[in-house]
């Protein structure tokens, strides 16, 4: 649905739009001078944060991911392929595993973990500390659409996109609130995310009157 149309459910009888935020994994360790940092990350989580405080009152949910690794097992690698192998990051219980000191106003309504013992890039895959999945979370909430953002566009954002298609969810990604890890990466997972039905928007499309 265009930004500019009317929200469903409002007179027409259809079921109304019930929007989320998830906020994939902006936590320093993806940021410049964590563990795997991505160009650009820190600019994106002050850039998240000042969206969200602008845009807080068009979402009923908010909800954040992190990774959050106890023993990923051969996620990690002394000599990763930083395709299925990666450096340590997002260590449970670490400074760097901890939402972006930029986000300490955002309060999500829900916050998940992921990874704990195994790789997992997706959104989807994270539950909440009493076990509870993403998309339960988001379900028990009547949650109809999500705006993914968040770190790296080309991998964790991107899989949870498809997650959240696959799902069911009407589903965008906020191109100038995310960033790739690579170009090349970044040009590849929109052409994957757009072929599978997500849209593409930026967020002055949504907070320009």
């Amino acid at each position: 649905m265009r930004p500019d149309l009317p929200t469903p459910g409002a007179d027409d009888g259809t079921p109304p739009v019930v929007r989320a935020l998830v906020v994939v994994d902006v936590q320093p360790t993806f940021c410049e001078g964590g563990a795997l940092p991505v160009a650009g990350g820190n600019a994106v989580a002050q850039a998240v944060a000042l969206f969200a405080a602008r845009a807080r009152g068009r979402y009923a949910v908010v909800a954040t991911t992190q990774d959050w690794h106890v023993d990923p097992g051969e996620h990690f690698s002394t000599e990763p392929d930083f395709v299925d192998t990666w450096p340590p990051h997002g260590v449970a219980g670490t400074p760097e595993a901890e939402l972006h000191p930029a986000l300490a106003a955002l309060h999500p309504e829900v916050s998940v973990k992921k990874g704990r013992y195994a790789a997992a890039y997706s959104g989807f895959e994270g539950v909440d500390d009493a076990g509870t999945p993403l998309d339960a979370l988001l379900r028990d909430r009547g949650v109809t659409d999500v705006d993914v953002v968040g770190i790296a566009e080309s991998h964790c954002v991107r899989a949870t996109a498809l997650d959240a298609v696959g799902a069911g969810y009407r589903t965008r990604v906020l191109t100038d609130l995310t960033v790739p890890v690579t170009p090349e990466l970044g040009a590849a997972a929109r052409a994957d995310m757009v072929a599978a039905g997500v849209e593409l928007l930026t967020s002055p499309a949504l907070t320009t009157p």
